[in-house]
């Protein structure tokens, strides 16, 4: 079983920026795939960008490309997503996700472990 606590939402200007980390239970983190996805009012929850156990590969939605950077550091069990150039639209509730089934994961089935979720409001 994995936890997961995601921390670093908040309301913030358009243009400015949000770092997300995502803190992780268990002593096979390096094993998993994680990912982060976010949920709008009204919306499905969306992929927003996807990192390989190893960081060394990781994949972003077209909607973030260029903006978002997500990485980690497996020595402390947490996954980060730094968020620049925010927009109104980013506005949702963010949640990381653990995969042990697959290298790099951009669907929600990919994933097998969810945290609850951080609040992002980005004002105009």
């Amino acid at each position: 079983q994995v936890q997961l606590v995601e921390s670093g939402g908040g309301l913030v200007q358009a243009g400015g920026s949000l770092r997300l980390s995502c803190a992780a239970s268990g002593s096979t983190f390096s094993r998993f795939a994680m990912g982060w996805f976010r949920q709008a009012p009204g919306k499905e929850r969306a992929f927003v960008a996807a990192i390989s156990g190893s960081a060394g590969r990781t994949f972003y939605a077209d909607s973030v490309q260029g903006r978002y950077t997500v990485s980690r550091d497996n020595a402390k069990n947490t996954v980060y997503l730094q968020m620049g150039s925010l927009k109104p639209d980013d506005t949702a509730v963010y949640y990381c996700a653990a995969g042990f089934r697959v290298v790099l994961g951009i669907r929600r089935n990919d994933y097998d472990y969810w945290g609850q979720g951080t609040q992002v409001t980005v004002s105009s």
